[in-house]
């Protein structure tokens, strides 16, 4: 797997390169072909708290984990481990699903845009590609969202998939 190591308020140093690429390394093991992923880790620190966010794009398919701590090595730690969680959590159902052709054109772009109207601190561009809701729930799960926007298969209206407190979904359908 490459990666692509950025600090924020941070520098990011050679022993840190290197045990991030030790730690999310072993994720290698559940890509058919990690020379052709690359990984994009931001290391940030915001007061004490050391944040650790990674996007991995593959096959279309989105996966994101960030954690944060007081301790940057842990929360390198705790990202691996979630990371690895996930794609073991949703193996079989990605396994079915890498080799759709609706997966593998859907990406998310994401421009990061501080705004001081309106409150609005972040605003994302996604490119939506038609879906069912088993593939929107599956990769909303995989960039551990609480909601996902969507193009249905069947009518090409946009959706959007939420989880609700009770742990089931629920889909706001548009007119």
């Amino acid at each position: 797997m490459n990666f692509n190591i950025r600090g924020k308020k941070i520098e990011v140093t050679k022993a840190l390169k290197d045990y991030v690429e030790q730690k999310l390394g072993r994720l290698n093991k559940y890509f058919s072909n990690p020379d052709n992923i690359t990984a994009n880790v931001l290391i940030k620190v915001q007061g004490k708290d050391q944040i650790v966010e990674v996007t991995i794009n593959t096959h279309g398919l989105i996966l994101r984990g960030e954690e944060v701590s007081k301790d940057l090595y842990s929360s390198i730690d705790l990202v691996a481990d979630k990371m690895e969680r996930q794609i073991r959590k949703n193996k079989t159902r990605l396994h079915k699903k890498i080799t759709k052709d609706s997966l593998k054109d859907f990406h998310i772009i994401d421009d990061e845009k501080e705004e001081n109207n309106n409150n609005i601190v972040k605003r994302k561009t996604i490119d939506i590609k038609p879906m069912s809701e088993e593939e929107a729930i599956l990769q909303m799960e995989l960039l551990d969202h609480d909601f996902f926007a969507f193009k249905t298969i069947d009518s090409g209206e946009i959706n959007v998939l939420y989880r609700r407190k009770d742990g089931n979904y629920g889909i706001l359908e548009t007119k």
